[in-house]
């Protein structure tokens, strides 16, 4: 598959903006722009009444799927969410002041696909057909399921409002404070003009920082190959030879899709015997894959059974009366010191109650007394440790935050051979517990942990967490940590992994990965401090998602809104020294985007993982009050009464 190009083919001349009629630029027709639409059809009747309104949508790829979710990539590539836990639309769970209008999951809408009322591309019937709601269907699908719900969203806006597509790269916004904003298109000398901007860009790419510009230097001087973190389906994969030994610098989901594309996208094959074990048939073009990482173990699997029985009622101890009271305490926040704690408790919380009400065989002591007892209990205390040391006997059935984080801590092994059968031992009981409901607690903290990233934006919005803590801990450890336990990739995926294993196209190099560049031997070489011997290998891959960067994004609209002053990145004060965070500047009330003067723009606003709005995700789990839902309706408000107010905005007759 071709990697996407930097300009891709435009129309010759893009529908200019009736300079008579109110106009809203939308930048960005993904996800996040699909789901900001929604709610300004639904808000439109309400907020803007009759008022002819033009929303002009721009971006070169897909509208609905945007850049990552595109139909045109590997058939290959799954999602890393079952179909049933897929929506963009909002329900009854979604704390919002505009009308809530539902629409079916991913899942849903498959059952609509199968029933004949939607029709979808011909080449992906078969697989729509075979869906199941626990199943995890290509990315392929899920355009499929954007870009109809683009459609949705465009049908269901009110007469007069109209939507202009434009395939094109948006690569400056200029225009003044109290005036019209000019949104300046690649290869386009006219711009469109507009009453209000809003940037939806989502996920994007950033220019090596000075680490792995050193790495790329020292691959072209050697002659080795070095891949720079980046979007594993839009990367260049043809420099890795066939045979080629590879060292693989994470082993989270990006190095899934790797090695996904280097095996089975090479022309390998699996094959299952009577037991459901999967042996790998290379095709001979595979590299071997040596990877590592922090916690030398990939991420959990999903967990794969569905919630039966009592609710546990969340939030109970990290809830917004928790969250007052944390921001009403005096001075800074450390997160490790102050809310950590009080997180750790709520999912122990969770992971007791399901213990105790639906296995409580595995308990010493009655539900009540237990839980009267822990809530009285300070959070990381000896006192709580006891009562969870007395009431559970079998460690396996007790929730320790350490040691999920830290697998492989304190092991040493006497050869790589024993960490091979080890870490493979490892995978394969994370497999079987995730698919066990003996191990349901487990899914009660995977629900626990949705409920808390809930209350964290409004932590994150205050200002109140210390600089050092925002950037080392929150979107450092605690960020790593929830995708590490909440956002693994689908069991047969790890399933794939153990064949690579058994057919030596995939080792493991450990925990604490250090990777050097020899220039003597003119060779990367890794090691682990648990796992004896060292690695040596002519190509290095960063298998992880650039980090965000203002000034190194690739992407031009917002590098030149940050050379213009227009749009900065925060930068969070620690003592005399200020710290950036690479995200985008925003007003958490409003969206607006903060110039370099510290003042909110009246005309621009700027929504996802590029920003510090904190609204990662632009699809959600359904009735999980996603912040992202939240977020897109009260910008959808605000933006329909502000052109609302326009002076001389015509009037629709009745």
């Amino acid at each position: 598959m071709p990697v996407p190009s930097d300009s891709p083919p435009y129309p010759a001349r893009p529908v200019q903006p009736d300079a008579s009629v109110p106009s809203l630029v939308i930048v960005g027709a993904g996800p996040r722009g699909t789901g900001l639409l929604e709610r300004i059809a639904a808000n439109a009747p309400d907020v803007y009444g009759g008022s002819r309104l033009d929303i002009h949508m721009v971006d070169p790829y897909p509208a609905g799927a945007g850049r990552v979710w595109r139909y045109e990539q590997s058939p290959l590539l799954w999602m890393n969410s079952m179909a049933e836990d897929v929506t963009m639309f909002l329900d009854e769970s979604v704390e919002c002041a505009g009308p809530i209008r539902p629409g079916p999951s991913l899942a849903q809408w498959a059952e609509r696909v199968r029933a004949g009322s939607i029709s979808p591309p011909p080449e992906l019937a078969g697989e729509i057909g075979e869906l199941r709601a626990d199943g995890f269907p290509s990315r392929r699908v899920q355009s499929a399921y954007l870009g109809w719900v683009y459609e949705q969203a465009v049908a269901a806006l009110p007469p007069g409002v109209r939507v202009h597509r434009h395939p094109y790269r948006a690569v400056r916004v200029t225009g003044p404070l109290d005036g019209r904003q000019r949104v300046w298109l690649d290869g386009v000398a006219a711009p469109l003009t507009a009453d209000l901007v809003v940037l939806a860009l989502g996920h994007l790419d950033s220019e090596p920082d000075p680490e792995q510009r050193a790495l790329s230097a020292f691959a072209a001087r050697h002659g080795l190959v070095h891949l720079p973190p980046g979007y594993t389906a839009d990367t260049d994969l043809s420099a890795l030879r066939p045979g080629q030994t590879v060292i693989v610098r994470g082993f989270g989901l990006a190095f899934i899709d790797l090695m996904v594309l280097l095996t089975e996208g090479r022309g390998g094959r699996y094959e299952s015997d009577a037991r459901g074990r999967l042996t790998y048939r290379p095709s001979g073009r595979e590299p071997l894959l040596h990877v590592g990482s922090r916690r030398g173990v990939p991420y959990h699997s999903k967990i794969g059974y569905g919630w039966t029985g009592e609710r546990t009622p969340l939030p109970r101890f990290f809830g917004p009366a928790a969250v007052d009271q944390l921001l009403a305490g005096p001075g800074p926040l450390d997160f490790r010191r102050d809310v950590w704690p009080l997180i750790a408790k709520e999912l122990g919380y969770a992971f007791y109650h399901r213990l105790f009400t639906a296995h409580p065989e595995r308990t010493r002591v009655n539900w009540p007394d237990f839980e009267e007892k822990y809530a009285a209990a300070a959070p990381a205390s000896a006192e709580l440790d006891a009562l969870v040391n007395d009431g559970v006997p079998d460690p396996a059935d007790r929730f320790d935050p350490d040691a999920l984080d830290h697998p492989l801590s304190g092991l040493r092994f006497p050869d790589e051979e024993s960490f091979q059968r080890y870490l493979c031992d490892y995978i394969q009981a994370d497999l079987d517990r995730r698919a066990d409901p003996r191990h349901s607690p487990d899914l009660a903290v995977f629900l626990a942990l949705l409920a808390v990233y809930g209350q964290l934006v409004r932590i994150i919005g205050s200002g109140r967490l210390t600089a050092r803590s925002r950037i080392a801990d929150l979107d450092g450890w605690w960020h790593g940590f929830f995708s590490y336990y909440a956002s693994g990739p689908p069991a047969p995926r790890l399933r794939q992994l153990l064949a690579l294993s058994r057919a030596g196209v995939v080792r493991f190099l450990g925990a604490g990965l250090t990777v050097e560049a020899d220039r003597e031997r003119g060779v990367f070489r890794a090691s682990s401090p648990g796992v004896p011997g060292k690695v040596e290998a002519t190509a290095l891959v960063e298998a992880r998602l650039p980090g965000p960067s203002v000034h190194r994004s690739r992407d031009r609209l917002l590098r030149s809104l940050a050379e213009d002053g227009a749009g900065g990145e925060e930068m969070l004060r620690d003592g005399d020294h200020l710290l950036p965070t690479g995200l985008l500047a925003v007003d958490p009330a409003d969206a607006r985007l903060i110039g370099r003067d510290g003042r909110p723009h009246p005309r621009r606003l700027a929504l996802g993982p590029h920003t510090n709005g904190r609204a990662y995700a632009a699809f959600a789990r359904p009735r999980t009050n996603a912040p992202a839902f939240r977020q897109n309706d009260a910008t959808a408000r605000a933006v329909l009464a502000f052109l609302g107010e326009r002076p001389g905005t015509a009037r629709l007759s009745a």
